[in-house]
């Protein structure tokens, strides 16, 4: 069996149990993205060095008993906003192409300790505002399922990463849906824990307070024991929460007798797709003939959830984004006249159209006389939305809808449109406006074979029943990895033999 079709949990249980070392899991993972990348283009910057010279450390700490965890050893990618000491980190966009931090993510110092190998820096929409990794300033990212199509967003390479092969789980950040999304689109597990149980010191901020670090790997098992890891409180961040029941592990069981199921109407209407559906109801019958109840309900607000999630996000935009001026560090014009043509022209050529849309969206709601007429009111909308889910959990364990309304759409399909991709977060964004625990498990595939991802949302602090009813929806439907090593590689060559013949 090949070192890339184990799991991150297989693959550290063989680095302890001394079958593999962690600079043969490494070098591994390497060569995977030397192949991959070229046509999956997933990674940023990969630190070949760096990440060999950590792997022959770690191996030298469990050889000497002071690692045994279950990640020691075990290779991992970054999203590309999560601070690194020493390695570059742009967002993924021209302004922040040569910031080299000095100081490195509270999620990632917990990797550290844990005896992770970091690759390097997934790509991703820049500074996450996108549904596809389209908006890289470094180039798109393809999915592994059919390199004609997206990865989804914005934390897209993260996913088809884990998809690929490339590294055995990821870090990405989530502030309307950027894990579980991409995460349906490239048949991975992402979890975006509640508000505040992983602490946002040393991500890039993009909405701070919809902002979210999680976890994607290739299944349940794997990405609960990175939530596991990364989860702490942390008084660099003040809204870090301190949480005692971060053991998420002890939930990985299939037992969902009993468990509640709310399925809400308003997700299953006009504009999704039928295959996905389909999908999710049969995901929803998995559940029910093992014990669970599902009953459906209307969650109100659902139509507002998009506007609100919008004007909050990009008002926090705007005003996070405004530190990136030329001056401190970053993108800065060579040619101005003047300190504000210096403004002006570093913004101009260092950001990206979506993001300069979100800056004057995000401008235009703080500004005076309309702050009242929408930052306030989507403020008050997202209160009605928190107490809507409240209301849904004081009934059912969990609820189950669409991660998306349809799958992973061809390359260049939703840049054309805009507002069509800001309607694609719709079964997303209100877990992010409530502070919400959401995960994406894969349940199917569509006619062309892309993957489709169910979405299991839970009460604030209730990852567990999350873990136990995703648990028993791997278990019974035999989800196998999506991309084997072998069989990419085959297809890739394949590809390319033919070219070459037709040439």
């Amino acid at each position: 069996m090949s070192i890339l079709t184990l799991t991150a949990v297989e693959l550290g249980e063989r680095i302890r149990a001394g079958e593999i070392t962690a600079q043969e899991a490494c070098a591994a993972a390497l060569a995977q993205i030397k192949a991959a990348e070229p046509k999956i283009n997933g990674f940023v910057t990969v630190d070949e060095e760096g990440a060999l010279k950590q792997a022959e450390k770690v191996q030298r700490q469990i050889e000497e008993g002071k690692l045994s965890g279950p990640l020691a050893g075990v290779p991992v990618g970054i999203k590309d906003n999560l601070c690194i000491k020493g390695m570059r980190t742009t967002c993924s966009s021209k302004i922040l192409s040569n910031f080299v931090p000095t100081y490195t993510a509270e999620a990632v110092v917990n990797l550290e300790k844990a005896g992770a190998v970091i690759l390097g820096k997934t790509n991703m929409d820049e500074f996450a505002m996108g549904s596809t990794t389209e908006t890289s300033a470094f180039g798109v990212t393809r999915n592994p399922w059919n390199l004609d199509h997206v990865p989804g967003g914005s934390s897209g390479g993260s996913c088809a990463a884990v998809a690929a092969n490339e590294c055995f789980y990821a870090l990405g950040s989530d502030t309307g849906g950027s894990i579980r999304q991409p995460s349906s689109f490239c048949g991975v597990v992402g979890i975006k824990p509640t508000y505040g149980t992983v602490s946002r010191y040393g991500l890039v901020a993009y909405g701070s307070s919809l902002d979210q670090v999680g976890p994607i790997a290739r299944n349940v098992r794997d990405c609960v024991t990175v939530l596991e890891t990364i989860s702490s409180h942390d008084a660099k961040d003040s809204t870090s929460v301190r949480r005692q029941d971060t053991d998420f592990t002890s939930a990985l069981s299939p037992e969902v007798k009993g468990l509640r199921i709310g399925i809400p109407r308003d997700y299953f209407k006009e504009g999704l797709n039928p295959e996905v559906k389909e999908a999710v109801l049969k995901a929803v019958k998995v559940l029910t003939d093992q014990g669970a109840v599902a009953e459906e309900f209307d969650l109100s607000l659902v139509d507002y959830a998009i506007p609100a999630y919008y004007v909050i996000a990009s008002a926090e935009a705007s005003s996070n984004l405004s530190r990136f001026d030329g001056v401190k560090y970053g993108y800065r014009a060579e040619e101005y006249n003047g300190l504000h043509d210096m403004y002006k022209k570093s913004r101009s050529q260092g950001f990206g159209p979506e993001v300069k849309r979100r800056i004057m969206l995000g401008s235009f709601v703080l500004s005076s006389g309309y702050y009242d007429a929408y930052y306030l009111k989507a403020l008050r909308t997202k209160a009605l939305i928190k107490q809507a889910f409240d209301q849904a959990f004081s009934r059912y364990d969990i609820i189950i809808a669409p991660a998306s309304p349809y799958t992973a759409p061809r390359l260049g399909e939703s840049l054309k449109d805009p507002l069509q991709m800001y309607l694609g977060d719709i079964y997303t964004i209100s877990v992010n406006l409530a502070g919400l625990p959401g995960m994406t498990v894969p349940c199917g595939q569509d006619s062309q074979g892309l993957p489709i991802g169910v979405q299991l949302i839970g009460d604030c602090f209730q990852e567990k029943k999350l873990i136990r009813a995703a648990c028993a929806l791997e278990e019974s439907r035999g989800y196998e990895s999506p991309a084997l090593a072998g069989e990419l590689e085959n297809s890739w060559n394949a590809e390319a033999g033919q070219k070459e013949a037709a040439v």
